[in-house]
């Protein structure tokens, strides 16, 4: 537990890294196409709760897995952003199946350490590229579906990303009050 809270306060906090596309700029709305390279991830699936009722825990349980709950008890630092999959329904609305995950710092690519808890999956992540549109506070369901529908408005009806899924991301810990950095993911159709 010690190591999930000095990893969240004062660990090392690696950022994914990616290449900026583009910087773009649509009807006063600012957004970014990136491209992300394939990776592996910690990740719990989740069916049932609502976005609000599961991210706190299983952001903990993850939490607690870079902070030295895996079999050798190896404090891993965080990567940010954690990475919420979510899949809305065709009005909008998120459906109550989600995937939390955290990229294995770059340390730890070629071998993560096994987790101690049986919820958690290690998994191989393709490459993908997103558009991604920024905002600030604290984030929940409500704020990700408007952020989200902000982004679909800007980018139009032809814009080539996945309609099934998206990503909510946050970069901070739960802890920092202000100056907060979220995002919403859209995968870009790949050809």
């Amino acid at each position: 537990m010690f190591g999930m809270i000095k990893n969240s306060l004062f660990g090392n906090t690696e950022e994914t890294e990616y290449k900026l596309l583009s910087s773009e700029t649509k009807d006063g709305i600012s957004y970014e196409v990136r491209r992300y390279d394939a990776a592996k991830y910690a990740a719990i699936p989740s069916e049932g709760r609502s976005f609000d009722q599961v991210t706190g825990e299983l952001v903990r349980k993850l939490l607690m897995y870079f902070g030295g709950s895996n079999e050798p008890g190896e404090v891993m630092g965080v990567v940010s952003p954690i990475t919420i999959t979510v899949y809305p329904r065709d009005d909008g609305v998120l459906s109550r199946r989600l995937v939390v995950g955290v990229r294995i710092p770059t340390a730890y690519q070629q071998g993560p350490p096994p987790p101690t808890d049986s919820a958690i999956r290690i998994e191989e992540r393709p490459g993908m590229t997103v558009y991604a549109l920024q905002f600030g506070g604290f984030a929940g369901e409500s704020e990700y579906r408007a952020e989200a529908l902000r982004l679909t408005r800007t980018l139009g009806e032809t814009a080539p990303f996945q309609r099934k899924q998206y990503l909510c991301c946050s970069f901070d810990p739960p802890i920092k009050p202000y100056g907060r950095r979220n995002e919403v993911w859209f995968l870009q159709e790949e050809p």
